[in-house]
């Protein structure tokens, strides 16, 4: 459990320094960062179908962003009070750490069930489907919605990928 905590605390401190810095890229570079935690967060949690699927929405987002970035200058002025900036930050990330210290609590230990559909699917799957393999059961008929979407969003990203990175139509 202390790998959550500690990739989290990473995860704060490069929103942190995503909105402190003043170089519009390093920004980008920091978000994309705090992108990337949020995909360990999920692996250390077992879920790799949706560490997959940020991973690649991440990769799109970081590579627009940078694309949309370079080359652009920002001017802004300092912050005349920065008390009262310090107080609301200092605010939100104690009401979120709360937030997630009880949403943290409430997952179950590490190994035990957290839902009792598997055991259905493993008892069901051969004769409510007929399919030989299990696992392809599984995806292709009890969850075929949510294989549908994964498979968008990574078509989607790709289709994003190339549309970014295409060659015809740029400006010389």
């Amino acid at each position: 459990m202390i790998e959550l905590h500690i990739v989290l605390v990473l995860m704060i401190i490069g929103a942190v320094v995503a909105t402190e810095i003043n170089d519009l890229l390093s920004s980008v570079i920091a978000l994309g960062a705090v992108g990337f935690g949020l995909t360990l967060e999920f692996l250390l949690l077992r879920a790799p179908d949706l560490a997959i699927t940020q991973l690649v929405v991440e990769i799109l987002s970081v590579i627009i962003l940078i694309r949309a970035t370079i080359g652009t200058k920002i001017c802004c002025d300092p912050i005349k009070t920065r008390a009262a900036y310090f107080v609301f930050a200092a605010l939100f990330t104690g009401a979120f750490l709360a937030f997630s210290y009880r949403a943290l609590a409430q997952l179950p230990a590490f190994g035990s069930p957290i839902m009792k559909m598997g055991a259905q699917y493993i008892q069901e799957a051969a004769a409510k489907t007929g399919a030989a393999n299990i696992v392809s059961s599984v995806i292709l008929d009890f969850r075929a919605y949510d294989t549908l979407g994964e498979a968008t969003i990574l078509f989607t990203s790709v289709i994003g990928v190339l549309a970014v990175l295409r060659l015809a139509g740029r400006n010389k």
